[in-house]
């Protein structure tokens, strides 16, 4: 059964450029570690909550955008044998360890999830 990883940060927006590149590379070498399909998608209509919303759950700065990410596996156990690697791909690797993350990495937000419904293609 498919597994994700979902991540929400703040963004300087400037760096936008930046960021597409990191992602790029980094998640390159997941896709090469089993990930199926890897998602970087950049706020455009992120509203302000009464109670609490995206820019709140990373204190985004007024010159940040809030960024919604997900990678998709096959299994937990592919992504459980990438992130036990990553230790080492972060040392050996150049993708990783010449790509330093362009944005507040303390306030990004992630987990893993299992899918209990799916629609679609």
């Amino acid at each position: 059964m498919a597994y994700i990883d979902g991540f929400v940060l703040a963004v300087p927006t400037a760096s936008k450029d930046k960021f597409i590149a990191h992602a790029n590379q980094g998640n390159s070498v997941f896709i090469e570690q089993g990930a199926t399909r890897a998602w970087e998608c950049w706020g455009d209509d992120v509203p302000d909550g009464k109670l609490t919303d995206f820019r709140r759950a990373v204190q985004a700065k007024q010159d940040e955008t809030v960024v919604f990410s997900w990678i998709e596996w096959p299994d937990k156990a592919t992504r459980d044998a990438c992130f036990a690697k990553m230790e080492e791909l972060a040392k050996t690797d150049p993708r990783m360890r010449d790509n330093p993350m362009p944005f507040d990495g303390k306030r990004m937000i992630f987990g893993g999830f299992v899918p209990v419904v799916r629609l679609g293609k």
